[in-house]
């Protein structure tokens, strides 16, 4: 579904990608793990055209992605949930949900999308006239989640969906990702949380110093105790 093919990308003329190539699989759970500045966000804003690389390409659906600007990235079915959230505080929740539509033409589908992103999460529906920066940190993650869901992606991008969240909250991501992958949505996840990443993947990829140094299954990453020393401290 997705192919990332030798991307550079710079900060500057600061190195963050060096040449990364990873496939993401249509149906699957692709978990990205790695230390802090391993180059893991900027790969996702890379794929989601929030960055501009260097060199390398991009295809999704068989179809080159590279350069287009992230608006046209959304419409292609590509949503990326980025770390911190990003929620529009001044906003509310139904307004924030509005938002990840932004690109849709098709208004009575996007009425049904919403009336299924409220079932999902009935957290937001409680809570939908509410400014969004009165949410809780796990409520402004299940918004911004939700909100992606509204573009009607194909492949989720998550990048660090548990950062900072108390772990019963997490263990309410973990149901909601697994939800919206068996219920036909592709995921690239990115995460620092080791357990929580394996226990989601079908494929683990380990980044470090903006290159791929590990890719395998859960199972193996969980029985390479050097890989796990070596590139992520466990």
């Amino acid at each position: 579904m997705l192919e990332v093919r030798d991307i550079e990308t710079y900060y500057g003329n600061i190195p963050a990608l060096r040449g990364i190539s990873i496939d993401v699989p249509e149906g699957g759970v692709v978990a990205i793990i790695g230390a802090n500045g391993a180059g893991k966000t900027t790969l996702m804003k890379t794929i989601a055209g929030v960055l501009r690389r260097r060199t390398g390409t991009v295809s999704f659906l068989g179809e080159e992605i590279t350069g287009l600007p992230s608006h046209k990235i959304v419409r292609r079915g590509v949503a990326l949930v980025p770390e911190g959230r990003a929620i529009l505080s001044r906003m509310t929740v139904r307004e924030n949900l509005e938002m990840g539509a932004f690109t849709r033409r098709d208004a009575r589908k996007v009425s049904q999308d919403m009336d299924r992103v409220m079932e999902r999460f009935p957290v937001l529906k409680e809570r939908a006239g509410q400014l969004g920066g009165s949410l809780s940190g796990g409520e402004q993650q299940m918004l911004a989640i939700a909100r992606a869901l509204m573009s009607a992606p194909k492949l989720l991008l998550l990048d660090e969906p548990t950062l900072g969240l108390a772990p019963l909250m997490v263990a309410d991501i973990f149901s909601i990702i697994r939800e919206i992958n068996a219920a036909g949505t592709t995921i690239l996840l990115v995460e620092q949380n080791f357990g929580f990443a394996v226990s989601l993947a079908d494929d683990v990829v380990v980044v470090s110093k903006g290159q791929v140094v590990w890719t395998g299954s859960p199972e193996e990453i969980r029985g390479d105790t050097e890989a796990q020393h070596r590139w992520l401290g466990v």
